[in-house]
């Protein structure tokens, strides 16, 4: 059985709506030394045509090693959606982990010049920033358009079919219940608080919007019986296809995780996202991308009391939004790239 990395995210996000990376990248090497085996089990026990990982860092550094490369015939393909670490602090120690860690970025440029070898970036050019990887290394975008081959935005569905929200409520049972917020934290637990934080702020709410519907959407690792909030609350765990609720909502609330931001941004839905604090990806990385797109309010856990998430709240629900349209046939593309290698 493969190392589930997500337990030591779990572990190393012990209070607050916070996720130092960097411990978790080194705290993760061990999980990924388990699957570093079970991959090398799998490819060296039959023949494959293709090989496709998704953010399988472990397994492109594992790749590197020239002996291991040569021992597997079938082209491999790795799909990013971010490039390049930052350090969220003026730690010198946590600073010197970093660059060691964007030293490994740099080299992919290197990697992915073997033509057996093919690196698939879903998104856009202007999604990486043009910061440099550190002291005499090359800066993220430069290295992302050497490595990697931009497909634009993947969704699991078209905005256009979403259009028609009073429809979509009926067919989730959401006709007839007023306003309705989603709050979600996706496929991790360390979301728990921001839940909870949404749990305090809505009697402030209901006081001022009746008709209000709160969602909380604990997502496949948190339990719903875990959470201390109102009792007349919508609380679910794992929730399938939940765009579609998004679609049928006024306002969400979520964490910054990628996918679920650019279905919120696709939608044209208003949002408020909270980034994971000391997580470079969703502070700089996402953040970025969606003050790009002119899309969702960017809010901070630590300094957000249940007044002021309440405040937000009763202001966005139901506000129009103008983000402006995104390209999401990266699907396509990736798919044209991928059948090029077979």
């Amino acid at each position: 059985m493969y190392a589930d990395d997500t337990l030591v995210a779990k572990k190393s996000a012990k209070q607050g709506h916070r996720l130092n990376l960097l411990k978790y990248l080194f705290k993760a090497m061990g999980s990924w030394k388990k699957n570093v085996k079970i991959f090398e089990q799998v490819v060296g026990s039959e023949k494959f045509d293709l090989i496709i990982a998704d953010e399988a860092y472990e397994i492109g550094e594992a790749l590197k090693n020239k002996k291991m490369r040569d021992r597997i015939e079938a082209p491999f393909v790795m799909i990013y959606d971010f490039l390049g670490n930052f350090s969220m602090s003026w730690n010198p120690v946590e600073k010197f982990g970093i660059y060691l860690w964007n030293r490994k970025w740099a080299e992919i440029t290197g990697f992915y010049s073997d033509k057996r070898n093919t690196a698939l970036f879903v998104g856009e050019p202007e999604d990486v920033p043009l910061t440099s990887l550190g002291f005499c290394l090359p800066g993220c975008r430069e290295v992302a358009e050497k490595a990697c081959h931009f497909t634009g935005y993947v969704l699991p569905f078209d905005p256009s079919s979403y259009t028609d929200k009073a429809m979509i409520r009926e067919k989730l049972g959401y006709d007839g219940q007023g306003s309705l917020v989603i709050c979600s934290i996706g496929g991790t637990s360390i979301g728990r608080d921001l839940l909870s934080l949404c749990g305090k702020a809505y009697p402030m709410i209901k006081k001022q919007i009746p008709d209000l519907h709160m969602v909380l959407v604990c997502g496949p690792r948190l339990s719903a019986d875990s959470l201390n909030v109102p009792k007349d609350l919508d609380v679910r765990e794992y929730v399938p296809a939940l765009h579609e609720h998004f679609a049928a909502c006024d306002l969400a609330i979520v964490q910054a995780g990628g996918t679920t931001t650019l279905e919120l941004t696709a939608l044209g839905k208003p949002f408020l996202y909270f980034p994971i604090e000391g997580h470079w990806e969703q502070q700089i990385h996402v953040a970025s991308r969606l003050a790009r797109h002119q899309a969702g309010i960017k809010m901070q856990y630590s300094q957000t009391t249940p007044e002021i998430l309440a405040e937000m709240i009763v202001s966005n629900i139901g506000k129009v939004v103008t983000y402006p349209p995104i390209h999401t046939d990266g699907a396509q593309k990736a798919a044209q790239l991928i059948n090029q290698l077979l």
